[in-house]
């Protein structure tokens, strides 16, 4: 199993950056991804970022491509999601993800088995 923890979350101004961490514990010697999705306010959980754990491969959704940026420190086991130029409907709670098995669509959610408890950012106009 796999434990992940969510921090970082909060209010931000529109323009403005938020930086999310997410520590795996447990058995992170299996992750091949790590992923961050959000949910906004009476929407569907969306895929937002990915990076597959070993080469550090990403992938974006086109609505943050070039404002969000996902990154990984392997040594801490930890995954980060750097929020910049924030919008208010960036507003979402936003979820970490791992997932185990290698080959599969890392922007599937139905793919991740683990997932962190979630954290608030809330973006004000």
């Amino acid at each position: 199993q796999v434990q992940l923890a969510e921090s970082g979350g909060g209010l931000a101004q529109a323009g403005g950056s938020v930086r999310l961490s997410c520590a795996a514990s447990g058995r992170t010697f299996s992750t091949y991804a790590m992923a961050w999705f959000r949910r906004a306010p009476g929407k569907e959980r969306e895929f937002i970022a990915a990076v597959n754990w070993s080469v550090g491969y990403t992938d974006y959704a086109a609505s943050v491509k070039g404002r969000f940026t996902i990154s990984r420190d392997k040594s801490k086991n930890t995954v980060f999601l750097q929020m910049n130029s924030l919008r208010p409907e960036d507003t979402a709670v936003y979820y970490c993800a791992g997932l185990s098995i290698g080959g599969r669509n890392m922007r599937n959610e139905a793919n991740y088995p683990y997932w962190g408890q979630g954290t608030q950012v809330t973006v004000s106009s």
